[in-house]
């Protein structure tokens, strides 16, 4: 994929995590290569396998041989897999770095919107700043993912999603699924926290922007298609018990302990431990599910 006619393109190298999802990785990377036509761009990939069994990984590299993969056994999940992957790739000194998930389908032209965007905000406001691609889902149409603005002063950990426009908007935050972080941002920011085990690190890493003085924009329209996750079967579903509810809960894809208080201690201030507790104690009153 790399190009040589011209001496200095744009490089910007992709960043991904996946695990047992071969359909959807290779599906991904599809939607990626099909956006990868310009001469002007070179575009690279570290991709890390996180101990697939369904052979993600090597059907990934047999189809895409200038993608890098790095093996892991299988106990970093999203936050760790893509901390590793951005470990990785920085190496490389890229322009842009584009953090997607593997489930996520770029439609056509995302990335030239994207870096357009970048262009333009770093122009107007002389300073680079991250741009958060909006997804939709793919049969309904319904927004997924995208940009995040708090819900409210006294609601530092609650985030609700902002709707994309015509136009870029400021971001209070992010989810991962299409995030275009320019060099010096990655620089400057550094990676993602490995202390969150899967979730709150793009979040997190967000807010760590912002408060280094970076701006966090949703560009306008949306990127691609992404299912959103569905609160069925999680501790979020009031039809489970609660003892399995509570289990749901600590395990890593639920809200593991360690990571929300590295979270609350860092982002809610001095009334932190009553951020970490709410959410542990609204599920024994009875408040997470309720209609």
């Amino acid at each position: 994929m790399n190009s040589t006619s011209i001496p200095t393109p744009l490089r910007l190298c992709v960043i991904l995590t996946c695990f047992n999802r071969k359909e959807k990785t290779l599906a991904c990377f599809r939607a990626l290569s099909a956006n990868a036509t310009s001469k002007s761009l070179v575009i690279a990939a570290v991709v890390v396998d996180d101990g697939s069994t369904d052979g993600t990984g090597a059907a990934l590299t047999a189809e895409f041989p200038w993608v890098q993969l790095v093996n892991s056994e299988g106990n970093l999940y999203w936050c760790r897999g893509m901390h590793t992957a951005f470990e990785v790739a920085v190496q490389g000194d890229y322009d842009y770095y584009l953090w997607l998930n593997d489930d996520t389908m770029l439609s056509s032209r995302a990335i030239p919107r994207l870096l357009a965007c970048a262009a333009d905000l770093r122009s107007n406001g002389g300073r680079p700043a991250i741009v958060v691609g909006s997804t939709v889902d793919a049969i309904t149409g319904r927004l997924t993912y995208g940009g995040v603005k708090q819900a409210a002063r006294f609601k530092p950990t609650t985030f609700t999603r902002i709707t994309p426009t015509s136009a870029p908007q400021r971001c209070d935050s992010m989810t991962g699924n299409i995030v275009l972080v320019p060099r010096e941002i990655a620089k400057a920011v550094g990676n993602l926290d490995p202390i969150y085990e899967h979730a709150m690190g793009d979040i997190d890493y967000a807010l760590r922007a912002r408060h280094l003085g970076f701006e966090v924009w949703l560009g306008p329209g949306t990127y691609g298609t992404c299912s959103d996750n569905p609160s069925t079967g999680t501790f979020m579903d009031a039809s489970l018990s609660l003892r399995r509810r509570w289990k749901l809960m600590m395990d890593r894809k639920g809200l593991p302990w360690r990571s929300w208080l590295a979270f609350t201690r860092v982002h809610t201030g001095p009334l932190w431990p009553v951020y970490f507790a709410w959410p542990y104690v609204s599920l024994f009153t009875g408040k997470y599910g309720r209609k």
